[in-house]
């Protein structure tokens, strides 16, 4: 028996739940924190990773990727807020950038590096599928001029792409060889795109950014990662209030949650990618409605078997019984149209307060918000239905405070 419990210890198991199948780490802006997780396979239960949680390295940690392969994790810290972390340890310093970890056993995160991106403000960043280059969304282009009368504090954004070096995790600058500086002559070093950038995403080979003035900027990627603007320098997306855009196989999927300050449902746009030049083209049936009485969509994800799609909503259109939660639609195989679950009166499923960022879990068992209370909500994902329930153990998990973005992270390789 001894030995038993001896070797179900070292391989991340207790005999209350199975084994560890991945990681998880969440940001936090309160303290400028990143909270590590082991994730249970048997339960989908987090615990704590020793050490946690970490300092993000900079001021106000927005967004988390985890490079394939799961060795090394990037932080985008946005800058500006607060300026000291817990420890009192900004070794990336206040004025914004990314923050290299190496990820070790149990999902302990060592600081390897800080890097700068080109622009200012950067709030996005995500990895091509090889792993090869990290393209990071900022809000500020180096050269924009931020305001006019007509459109008082837009500023052009940029992206600035990373060579990734495989053993290190170290980020190159890879300089724009389509455009240069009408002063200097010499190659750009960011890649331009419209007002006030928010994310981005990938869709083969293509790359999408959604911005403030409810436009998509369109580039093809190349293999040297280099982005060559389309034809079509920016995309009407007929959005009012674009809050994210994420990809699904070849379709393009935007969360609108309608005029502000309104109170409304919101809806989905769902897009494919056009064939050339990077377009984007309406999915048949048009916009989907989210389920009432959700409202505030922010953040959508498409699970790893491209038949369940799932919206995180910050508000809800009942004011007796305000409330987070999430939204479970279907996609019609053929045509990839949404249809809402059925699964009443569950769906919308409650989360904690204020959802920022989704994930699935390594073993597509698990669906996981990041809250802004501080909290992460984790939900059992039904592969039959697509229908969310409560862990068995609980499904709620203290964080850090001021919770933005999360991701996680299967086997280190």
């Amino acid at each position: 028996m001894a030995l038993v419990v001896s070797v179900a210890m070292g391989l991340g198991m207790t005999a209350c739940g199975g084994g560890t199948i991945g990681f998880m780490w969440v940001l936090g802006t309160q303290y400028n924190q990143i909270a590590a997780f082991k994730i249970d396979d048997f339960s989908g239960n987090l615990t704590q990773v020793p050490h946690s949680p970490f300092t993000s390295g900079g001021s106000n940690p927005v967004a988390i990727v985890v490079k394939p392969g799961g060795r090394f994790v990037y932080v985008v810290n946005k800058g500006g807020g607060a300026t000291t972390s817990a420890s009192g340890d900004l070794p990336c310093g206040t004025t914004g950038g990314i923050t290299e970890f190496s990820v070790g056993g149990q999902g302990v995160l060592t600081f390897q590096q800080c890097f700068q991106s080109q622009g200012s403000t950067p709030v996005w960043a995500a990895h091509d599928s090889t792993g090869n280059f990290l393209y990071v969304l900022d809000q500020v282009a180096p050269t924009a001029v931020c305001g006019t009368a007509a459109t008082p504090g837009s500023c052009f954004g940029d992206i600035t792409v990373f060579s990734v070096d495989p053993n290190t995790g170290r980020l190159t600058l890879v300089l724009n060889q389509q455009i240069k500086d009408p002063v200097t002559q010499l190659q750009l070093t960011y890649f331009p795109v419209g007002n006030t950038p928010t994310m981005l995403t990938l869709a083969s080979s293509c790359l999408f950014t959604l911005n403030s003035d409810q436009t998509v900027s369109p580039y093809a990627s190349g293999a040297t990662g280099q982005l060559t603007l389309t034809t079509n320098s920016t995309i009407n997306t007929g959005a009012t209030h674009a809050t994210s855009i994420i990809t699904g196989g070849s379709s393009v999927y935007i969360t609108d949650s309608g005029a502000p300050n309104t109170n409304s449902p919101g809806q989905i746009l769902p897009f494919t990618v056009g064939a050339t030049a990077c377009s984007l083209n309406t999915l048949t049936g048009g916009p989907t409605a989210n389920i009432s009485p959700a409202s505030n969509p922010v953040y959508s994800l498409l699970d790893s078997s491209s038949k369940y799609f799932y919206v995180a909503n910050q508000s809800t259109t009942n004011t007796t019984n305000p409330n987070s939660s999430i939204t479970a639609f279907t996609l019609t195989p053929t045509t990839s149209v949404l249809q809402a679950i059925p699964d009443p009166p569950l769906n919308p499923y409650p989360v904690g307060a204020a959802p920022v960022c989704m994930v699935e879990d390594p073993s597509n068992q698990y669906l996981y918000t990041s809250n802004g209370d501080g909290t992460v909500t984790g939900k059992v994902l039904d592969r039959n239905t697509g229908k969310l329930s409560d862990l068995t153990r609980g499904s709620t998990f203290t964080a850090v405070g001021q919770a933005t973005c999360l991701a996680v992270s299967g086997n280190i390789d």
